[in-house]
């Protein structure tokens, strides 16, 4: 497997605070990768070193098999980046724009027009006339990754792309993205987990400065996440959540409302004997008695132990 983006012990310290700690991940050429973690786990910081915006302070970080920091202009020739704020010149249309910044990456003529009416057909602005200074945040977030895509790179940077969007806004963005799955390799960074879910096919989880998990999606889910048991138990499950909770195989309970638990569990077969002999020694009624698929957020919180 060939690697677009790969991470060795990739460390950041900004006086005594690490930013990145040690980090390491491969990303595979072609992929839509979510690089998620919570805000402030260093994701930002990564995405600058690999931009070439910030140095390491130790280990390496290597876009299509060229070192960031001795390779600068050569990597920068090759990716498209979108920062979490894009910023524009309000007084340009959005093909202004497009044909401005093609034009510092050298194109002209017929490509220069061919590219442009490409990318504002792929951002859902072909027909627009206004400038950049009137449009939405969701029109600017489609006109910020069409200008990433103007140099056609083989690497796609974007820093929470979607993160100040309302639903209509996020749903055109994360289509453009999706668009671009095995046509070049998007580097996706963000902390909002059904986005990943979406349109990731692999994912690494950031927290403290460091991957706590690598795979993709499916095999994430299977290796890292606990078994989640829903229990709606009636008049009240307060009684059977206080006997459940020294359990071995109980990892976590979490009581979602008067009557309603989820239980992150080690053994589920073991959960399903133990849970309904508990509410029979409390006479307690059980309703519902399920075993529900494990998400991203479950792995989440698995693995970072914080609820976003």
């Amino acid at each position: 497997m060939t690697f677009a983006i790969e991470l060795r012990e990739l460390a950041k310290l900004y006086g005594d605070v690490r930013a990145l700690d040690g980090a390491s991940l491969s990303v595979p050429s072609g992929s839509v990768f979510g690089f998620l973690g919570p805000n402030g786990a260093g994701k930002t910081t990564a995405l600058r070193i690999l931009t070439g915006l910030a140095s390491p302070s130790s280990g390496s970080a290597r876009v299509l098999g060229h070192d960031v920091v001795t390779a600068t202009n050569r990597v920068r020739a090759m990716i498209g980046y979108l920062p979490d704020v894009p910023g524009f010149y309000p007084w340009m249309t959005g093909r202004e724009l497009l044909r401005f910044t093609g034009r510092l990456f050298g194109l002209s003529g017929q490509t220069l027009t061919t590219r442009v009416d490409a990318l504002l057909d792929l951002a859902g602005l072909a027909g627009v006339k206004t400038r950049v200074g009137g449009y939405s945040r969701g029109m600017k977030q489609r006109l910020g990754l069409a200008q990433a895509l103007i140099n056609a790179p083989s690497v796609l940077l974007l820093d929470e792309p979607t993160s100040a969007l309302d639903p209509i806004g996020r749903k055109a963005v994360l289509d453009m993205i999706a668009s671009l799955a095995g046509r070049t390799t998007v580097f996706f960074s963000t902390h909002i987990l059904s986005d990943v879910e979406r349109v990731c096919d692999t994912v690494a989880i950031l927290h403290r400065g460091k991957v706590a998990a690598q795979a993709r999606i499916g095999d994430l889910k299977s290796r890292y996440g606990m078994q989640r048991i829903v229990v709606e138990a009636i008049p009240s499950a307060e009684s059977l959540a206080a006997a459940l909770a020294g359990a071995p195989w109980v990892a976590s309970i979490e009581r979602s409302s008067e009557e309603r638990l989820v239980l992150a569990v080690s053994d589920v077969e073991t959960a399903q004997v133990e849970i309904p002999a508990a509410a029979a020694a409390l006479r307690v009624g059980i309703r519902r008695l399920e075993s529900v698929e494990v998400s991203l957020e479950d792995v989440f919180v698995d693995l970072v132990g914080e609820k976003r």
